[in-house]
């Protein structure tokens, strides 16, 4: 039986947004039209070389009850927490932060002028591992393979196995991403096997991509939300294009928010404010 391929049901461009110590940047997900993903809550992109908008950064912050993803295409980053991490994150290079039952950390960048581009998305965590303990996954660009495509083109491994075999680095049972960075030829066809148990979007970083099956077209700046089936095909467009192909696991329970915590029920984010107040995180 032939696999069903995934179409793409709904796009968006997000709102302009600030976070942090007034960095500019464009919320996608956790924006009104798109409140989130499950399980996936957020996904902010930031591109600017203007160094007001950046420079602030992220100064010590709070979190529980999920994961903190942030992958840079251009600057530097770096991170800081209170479990003793502590780290620079460079372009193509990944920091993958599970904040479990607790952790303050920062997000400085290191730089005073120049392009900072890049990416944070929220993964939600199952309600099994929410008062886990703390733990950080970081990856420099040397250990994350690219994977060469037949036809041109490479994958860039951060999460998950593509259709060739190619592992990325970081390791998560929670909800087995899958997280690629995918460079394609004018033209170029790409597939991708995605369970059907996962959500799963596209973002675009540069020119487009057409979805054949619908002759669905996603522009550059735009996500994509793609459903129904257990494959992703698409093709680029004319001048190539650059994307981020995400997927996760579903978890399919409540969710309530309160600022930088995500937990269960109403009760379970008062407890996380209290404790945070009270030193114990």
């Amino acid at each position: 039986m032939a696999e069903q391929i995934r179409k793409l049901v709904f796009q968006t461009a997000g709102i302009p947004a600030s976070d942090g110590a007034d960095v500019q940047l464009t919320r996608i997900i956790g924006a009104p039209d798109l409140n989130m993903v499950d399980p996936f809550l957020l996904l902010d992109v930031f591109e600017t070389d203007e160094p007001q908008d950046y420079i602030g950064g992220f100064p010590s912050h709070p979190h529980r009850g999920f994961e903190t993803v942030t992958y840079l295409l251009a600057g530097q980053m770096r991170h800081k927490d209170n479990a003793g991490h502590e780290g620079v994150i460079v372009p193509g290079g990944v920091q993958w932060m599970t904040a479990g039952r607790g952790i303050i950390h920062s997000e400085m960048p290191e730089q005073v002028d120049g392009l900072m581009k890049g990416f944070q998305l929220w993964v939600n965590l199952p309600a099994s591992e929410k008062m886990t303990e703390p733990g950080y996954q970081e990856f420099p660009p040397h250990v994350i393979e690219n994977e060469e495509l037949p036809e041109g083109g490479f994958i860039h491994v951060i999460a998950g196995v593509t259709n060739q075999g190619t592992v990325g680095p970081v390791k998560n049972a929670h909800t087995t991403p899958l997280f690629l960075d995918v460079t394609l030829k004018a033209g170029q066809n790409f597939e991708q096997s995605v369970p059907e148990t996962h959500s799963c979007f596209t973002y675009m970083i540069d020119g487009d991509i057409i979805f054949p099956n619908s002759n669905s077209i996603l522009g550059q700046g735009r996500l994509g939300i793609l459903e129904g089936g257990s494959t992703v095909s698409l093709n680029a467009g004319q001048e190539g294009a650059r994307f981020l192909l995400v997927a996760a696991k579903s978890l399919n329970e409540p969710v309530a928010r309160g600022g930088p915590f995500v937990m269960n029920t109403r009760e379970e984010v008062m407890q996380a404010f209290d404790d945070y107040q009270n030193g114990k995180f």
